[in-house]
């Protein structure tokens, strides 16, 4: 009988030191930094990596650019780092802090509310925006029949007619505590339905227009955004005062959240600050111009008009075409009748010897330059094949090799070797000794053979080309 009992026990005992484990498992506040990595280390470095989601205004891509809001403002505090920036996407809120904490990112760049829980996980900075959250609700299939006192019958405005409603809002979100809270305010429990962790808030309110739920909860900002969209919503009935908006970094990195709050201090003071913030949460023919865009990564998926051509030649090069879409990006913006200050034409910018060289008699027709671009692009790969032997730096190679022409980069190399860096690397190798060839010791060198470069642009090419293809392999589909 004694033995039962202790068994009955130990059971109750195991039973309730697992619901605490799992408790403290589930709670994304509770999370510590895992690692410590601050402003000195990411500037060592020489990257900062950002932590975003993949929304219709923090960061997409329309047209073959990257852009959004978060992504606006995080190339500008890149620079003011002086370091390269790496957007890393996250869809669940938890896994954002996770990611964070456990050294994945050094920033979380989103629309992020302030509260008390969440500064036990992270540091915030200082605030962009204060908006309050708002309840989303489907004003009535007639309502542009309807006299507007007879729409507010119908729709929620006061928190009594909370009470048993369905209210379906993103899993881990300031949404929940702020219901949670408004619940104990009430003194009755609402009906609080959090989301499956990869659905978006966004998407909650499609949902809702669509009138597959009920209600969710959103920013005021977001709301008004979507609200141009979708104007069968209601976005008027405000639950909350005015919320902090911020980004986060880790709790033991204080010299980077200064340095942050210090950049943020000093954009606020331009107008280029709030010019931005209108552009992708003000601009709403903006934002369903994108939207309804076929060449909007959310919705539509496609980088340029020129995919199908694009993808057709890139298997000559045995390429991603996504990597070929970047480079035709960078050279015309897709536009084909693009002509350089140099003369240089079209999709591609072929230069006019270079393109007699590879055939083109039309620079402007869209298949004659493209095929003539992906013929220079196959010689410059073989060109370098044998010298470069790692095939991911021989494509760096290439590519700066289509920007500038071959012989500057065997002079860098050649420079690389005489000053003890390494001719096969690209990053902080040959593009240093290349960025020297404007130097009047470097470009008299003996070892130069075809004298002064302005290595600056090739050096920004290679890198905006390759960055913007990690991006396009992030978000578009092969």
């Amino acid at each position: 009988m004694k033995f039962q009992f202790r068994a009955f026990l130990f059971l109750i005992f195991g039973l309730i030191l697992f619901s605490c484990v799992k408790e403290i498992k589930d709670d994304p506040t509770i999370k510590t930094p895992k690692i410590f990595v601050d402003l000195d280390q990411i500037q060592e470095r020489g990257k900062l990596v950002a932590i975003t989601g993949y929304n219709a205004y923090s960061y997409f891509i329309y047209k073959g650019q990257p852009m959004g809001y978060e992504y606006e403002l995080l190339k500008r505090l890149a620079a003011d780092l002086e370091v390269e920036l790496e957007i890393k996407v996250i869809h669940e809120l938890e896994e954002m802090i996770e990611v964070l904490n456990n050294g994945g990112g050094d920033l979380i760049a989103f629309n992020l509310t302030v509260t008390k829980e969440r500064t036990k996980a992270v540091s915030f900075t200082e605030h962009h925006t204060l908006t309050p959250q708002v309840l989303i609700q489907r004003k009535p299939d007639n309502w542009r029949q309807m006299k507007l006192h007879q729409i507010r019958r119908t729709l929620i405005r006061s928190p009594i007619d909370l009470i048993d409603k369905p209210l379906t809002v993103r899993m881990s979100s300031s949404y929940v505590t702020r219901l949670e809270n408004l619940s104990d305010e009430l003194g009755a429990d609402l009906n609080i339905i959090e989301s499956q962790a990869n659905v978006s808030t966004e998407d909650l309110i499609s949902m809702v227009a669509r009138g597959e739920i009920d209600y969710t909860v959103s920013d005021g900002n977001v709301a008004k955004l979507y609200n141009g969209y979708y104007p069968i919503l209601d976005i008027d009935y405000t639950i909350s005062l005015p919320q902090r908006i911020a980004w986060a970094v880790r709790l033991n990195s204080p010299k980077l959240l200064n340095a942050t709050n210090e950049w943020l201090r000093k954009e606020k003071k331009k107008n280029d600050y709030y010019t931005i913030y209108d552009r992708y949460f003000k601009n709403t023919k903006g934002f369903k111009r994108r939207i309804n865009s076929e060449y909007f990564s959310l919705t539509g998926g496609k980088i340029s008009k020129y995919d199908d051509l694009i993808k057709k030649y890139a298997l000559k090069l045995n390429w991603d075409w996504r990597l070929l879409a970047s480079i035709i990006y960078q050279e015309s913006q897709f536009k084909p009748n693009k002509t350089s200050w140099a003369g240089a034409t079209g999709l591609m910018q072929l230069m006019p010897a270079t393109a007699k060289r590879f055939g083109v008699n039309d620079p402007a027709n869209s298949h004659e330059n493209i095929e003539a671009g992906v013929k220079f692009l196959k010689w410059l790969e073989e060109y370098w094949n044998e010298e470069i032997l790692d095939p991911v730096e021989r494509l760096k190679f290439v590519v700066a090799s289509y920007n500038i022409g071959p012989n500057h980069i065997v002079d860098a190399r050649n420079l690389a070797k005489k000053y003890g860096a390494d001719p096969n690397v690209w990053y902080n190798n040959v593009e240093t000794y290349l960025l020297k060839k404007s130097e009047a010791k470097y470009y008299n060198d003996e070892v130069v053979k075809v004298g002064y470069a302005r290595g600056k642009e090739t050096v920004k090419y290679v890198r905006e080309i390759l960055d913007r293809y990690e991006q396009y392999k992030e978000l578009i589909k092969k």
